[in-house]
């Protein structure tokens, strides 16, 4: 029988990140660390178990055993989502990524990448790139790009601590400096870089870019603002809920139960205090599994935490 799963995090040393995941209680390996990915069954950044009778398995091992029970009646071909972590101790690279259809015919098969950011901390007057300018055509950054001045087109925008927003397949974007971030993923980590600052890896060369790819994906009508938007099914309050994912903010201060309706699994990644799920504790920073098998089950402690679950989006709301 499947129970709560927490994993070992699995630290990236990237090189635009830094120490500020101390402030989530994790126990940094390098001495720069970018990201943590919580909970993921991707090939790049495997989640092994850390709890229970099937300590030390991966998660792909329980979704191979038993995807049912994991994820539900909601069928899934591939454990489908990706939850990370993320210390933007300097700006990340610009970037955007493939849709499904793109990726499946030119990445081996491979998921497309819808995302979104929690903000759990940022400095004073923090910003991001949230898509391009109103009225940059494809032709537009064409020209900025062979002119080196790929920064005149994105669009710039402030973001504070407790901010969300919505970052869909073709949006170009990037994460700016000293902005800590909890991220809700499609399982992929297929990124097409196009502008990274002029910066050199730790071998001393230029990181590769994509801009061919990044061409073919790029949205380049006017962008949504999907940000600090949320969303009500039901009476439920959503901060993002579309095919891939719904996301919720959680916040209690005593018992709070819940239900899978054995739908889809569900996750928590605490931001604040933490929780018991059955005997398993979840503390600042780290993050648990629900699998769906569960069905109802209950949340005792003072926290805040981001949830996350891949909606039945046949039905109108999910608990």
């Amino acid at each position: 029988m499947l129970y709560p799963l927490k994993f070992h995090p699995v630290y990236k040393d990237y090189i635009w990140g830094g120490n500020n995941l101390l402030k989530l209680d994790k126990k940094l390996i390098y001495p720069i660390t970018a990201e943590s990915w919580e909970i993921s069954a991707n090939k790049d950044g495997m989640s092994v178990i850390s709890n229970g009778d099937f300590k030390e398995k991966t998660l792909e091992d329980i979704f191979k055993w038993y995807p049912k029970e994991l994820c539900g009646n909601n069928n899934q071909q591939q454990f489908p989502l990706l939850i990370k972590l993320i210390d933007a101790c300097s700006a990340l690279s610009v970037q955007v990524h493939p849709n499904d259809t793109y990726a499946f015919e030119n990445e081996n098969g491979a998921l497309g990448k819808n995302e979104m950011w929690y903000i759990i901390d940022a400095k004073p007057d923090a910003k991001l790139v949230y898509g391009l300018k109103k009225g940059v055509t494809k032709n537009d950054f064409v020209k900025a790009v062979h002119e080196n001045d790929i920064e005149s087109t994105l669009n710039y925008v402030h973001v504070k601590k407790g901010d969300w927003l919505n970052i869909p397949s073709g949006l170009v974007h990037a994460i700016g400096e000293g902005i800590i971030i909890m991220e809700v993923q499609q399982n992929s980590n297929t990124t097409y870089r196009v502008y990274d600052y002029n910066r050199t890896g730790s071998d001393g060369k230029k990181r590769p870019l994509h801009i061919e790819k990044a061409l073919d994906v790029i949205n380049f009508g006017e962008t949504e603002m999907q940000i600090n938007k949320s969303i009500n099914f039901g009476g439920t309050d959503y901060l993002v809920y579309n095919k891939y994912f719904a996301v919720q903010l959680i916040e209690s201060d005593g018992l709070l139960k819940s239900d899978t309706m054995y739908t889809s699994f569900h996750t928590y990644t605490v931001i604040e205090g933490g929780f018991y799920v059955e005997e398993v504790y979840v503390g600042l920073g780290e993050s648990v599994l629900i699998p769906a098998c569960m069905e109802e089950y209950s949340l005792k402690g003072q926290f805040k935490a981001i949830k996350s679950f891949v909606p039945d989006i046949t039905r109108r709301f999910v608990c």
